[in-house]
């Protein structure tokens, strides 16, 4: 099932950084911006990070949570985090299931090679667990700031 504006959000729960979760249901009540990125620590996703970091005091002013998923292991969002002193909250979908479930799990081609990964995606849930806004296919740049001025318009 493909995640469009109006449906609800699908639930998830997962490791995050800091030996912490990162819980849709935990979240009730407040906007979620859920962005999903291919690989920690690699160069469009630590700049995705960053930006979505520098902007962290305007997302949480306009009382939103900003939450990065990737199939990274908890080790190594914790060592990303660290490395690039990112201020967003880290997610760990090793088990797969969110990812599927919000069907970002694709076919990605790069060189003429087919390969399964995480299409870069980001997701704007609302305080009653209804997507508002998705973007598919980012472009990381000027995506963080896009994303804070949605969310300012709710």
């Amino acid at each position: 099932m493909e995640i469009t504006e109006g449906l609800p959000a699908p639930a998830f729960d997962m490791a995050a950084d800091g030996g912490g979760r990162a819980s849709l249901a935990a979240l009730k009540g407040q906007t979620v911006v859920l962005f999903f990125y291919p690989k920690a620590d690699t160069p469009a996703c630590t700049t995705e990070s960053q930006d979505f970091s520098a902007l962290i005091d305007d997302f949480a002013g306009a009382g939103a949570v900003v939450i990065g998923v990737s199939r990274d292991p908890v080790k190594k969002l914790d060592r990303f985090k660290a490395k690039h002193d990112l201020k967003v909250i880290l997610a760990s979908d090793e088990p797969e299931d969110v990812t599927n479930a919000w069907g970002v799990w694709v076919q990605k081609k790069l060189y003429g090679r087919e390969y399964m990964g995480i299409e870069r995606a980001t997701f704007l849930i609302d305080g009653d667990g209804v997507v508002r806004r998705v973007w598919r296919k980012v472009s990381v740049k000027g995506h963080a700031a896009e994303v804070l001025a949605t969310v300012k318009s709710l």
